[in-house]
C-alpha cells in the first residue's frame, strides 16, 4: 500500500509539473537574500492623477526607505519582483477579463479615479497596471519563498477585491488567489491553504474565487458598513468576523487571537496568506475603525505567533501582503511592524538561511 502511494504521489508531482506554463515567478532566490520582495517600480505617480484616490500610492516605497534607514534592511538584501506575464495572469484571469484592461474606462473604474478613463490606454498599462502586474510578480513569488523559509513578506499586493473576472476598489489582479494556484499546482506538499484577511473591508474578490473550495480556508474579520458589502463572496468565509464601525483595540485583538485560534483548530493549513491591510487605523477614511498604531503591531504579532510560535504545535510557512491603508503615517506603521517582528524573532534573516540548507 505504501508502494502504491508512493508511485501515486510522484505521478501527481509529475503531473503538476507537464501541466503548468513556464514563468519567472517561482525562480530560485540565493540565500543571501532576506525573503523579502520591492521594487521601486511598485509605486504609482503619473501627472498627480495618482493623488485623486485616497490610496497612497507611494506607500511601499516609504515603507522600504524607513526599513533602510533604520538599518534593518539595505537594498540588495531584498528580492526583486517579476512582472506577471499575460500567460501567469491566465491562471487565475480569464482572456476577457484581461482584455477587458485594454478599455482606459474599465481600468478607471477599477481604480475609482475618473479622470484615467481619458488617458490613451499605453499609459494606463505603463503607469498604472505595470506596476500592479509587479506587485502580483511579488506575491507570487513571495509564496514560492514562504515555503522555502517559512515566512516571506512582499511590500506590496493584497488586491483582495480582484477575481478571476471583475475588478474593483484599486484591485485589477487577483494576487492572492494567483500565489495559491501556483502554489498547489507547482509546490509538493502545498495542498491545503488559510486566508487570514485582516484589512478593514472583506476580501470579496478571494472569496469568490475559492467559495467552493474546500482546500482554502478563509477567515476575514472586516467593518460590516464599508465596501463591498458582497454577501455571495461571504459564502465562502469559513470564520467570519463583522466588526462594528470604530472598534478599538482590546475588542479587536481579542476577536482576532480567539477567531485565530478556533480557525486553526478547525483546519490544518500548509500556508498562511496574510492580508495585513492598515486601514484599520484610526482616522482611516474609508475602513471606519479605531485601530492604534501599536495595536496594529500587536495585530501582525500576533498572527506571525500562530504560524510561527515556538509554543505551537507546528510551524506554519506565512506569507503576508500590506494590501489597504489610506492615510500618510501607515507605511511608518508596517516599517514599524517588521521591526517588532524581527526584534521578536519572528522573522529573521539568520533562520531563513539556515532553513533553506535544511
Amino acid at each position: 500500500e505504501s508502494w502504491t502511494k508512493t508511485i501515486n504521489m510522484a505521478t501527481a508531482a509529475e503531473n503538476k509539473k507537464s501541466s503548468s506554463h513556464s514563468t519567472r515567478l517561482h525562480q530560485d532566490v540565493p540565500p543571501s537574500k532576506w525573503p523579502i520582495v520591492y521594487s521601486s517600480d511598485y509605486n504609482i505617480g503619473f501627472m498627480g492623477m495618482e493623488k485623486l484616490h485616497p490610496f497612497d500610492s507611494g506607500k511601499w516605497g516609504k515603507v522600504f526607505r524607513y526599513l533602510k534607514e533604520s538599518g534593518h534592511l539595505k537594498d540588495d538584501d531584498v528580492v526583486t519582483p517579476v512582472e506577471a506575464t499575460e500567460e501567469d495572469l491566465l491562471v487565475v484571469h480569464s482572456s476577457g477579463y484581461l482584455n477587458s484592461l485594454k478599455w482606459s474606462v474599465v481600468v478607471a473604474g477599477i481604480t475609482e479615479v475618473p479622470p484615467v478613463a481619458l488617458l490613451p490606454n499605453f499609459i494606463v498599462q505603463r503607469k498604472l497596471l505595470k506596476p500592479l502586474r509587479l506587485q502580483t510578480g511579488g506575491t507570487v513569488m513571495a509564496g514560492k519563498l514562504a515555503t522555502e523559509r517559512g515566512w516571506a513578506l512582499n511590500i506590496g499586493g493584497g488586491f483582495h477585491h480582484c477575481s478571476a473576472e471583475r475588478g474593483g476598489g484599486f484591485c485589477a489582479y487577483a494576487d492572492i488567489t494567483l500565489a495559491i494556484k501556483f502554489l498547489f499546482e507547482r509546490i509538493e506538499g502545498i495542498s491545503k491553504a488559510m486566508i487570514v484577511d485582516l484589512d478593514a473591508h472583506q476580501g470579496n474578490g478571494h472569496e469568490r474565487d475559492f467559495i467552493n473550495d474546500e482546500r482554502v480556508y478563509i477567515m476575514d474579520v472586516y467593518n460590516r458598513y464599508i465596501y463591498p458589502h458582497d454577501s455571495y463572496a461571504k459564502g465562502a468565509i469559513r470564520c467570519k468576523v463583522e466588526l462594528q464601525a470604530y472598534t478599538k483595540d482590546d475588542r479587536y485583538l481579542r476577536l482576532v487571537s480567539r477567531n485565530m485560534e478556533s480557525a486553526l483548530e478547525e483546519f490544518n493549513p500548509d500556508i498562511i496568506v496574510y492580508n495585513a491591510g492598515t486601514d484599520v487605523l484610526e482616522g482611516d477614511p474609508l475602513g471606519a475603525l479605531s485601530i492604534s498604531p501599536e495595536g496594529i503591531v500587536q495585530r501582525d504579532q500576533l498572527v506571525f505567533e500562530f504560524a510561527r510560535g515556538k509554543n505551537r504545535p507546528r510551524q506554519i510557512p506565512i506569507l503576508m501582503v500590506t494590501s489597504g491603508g489610506y492615510q500618510k503615517r501607515t507605511a511608518q506603521i508596517i516599517a514599524d511592524s517588521i521591526k517588532n517582528l524581527i526584534a521578536r524573532g519572528l522573522i529573521s534573516h539568520e533562520a531563513a538561511a539556515v532553513e533553506t540548507e535544511i
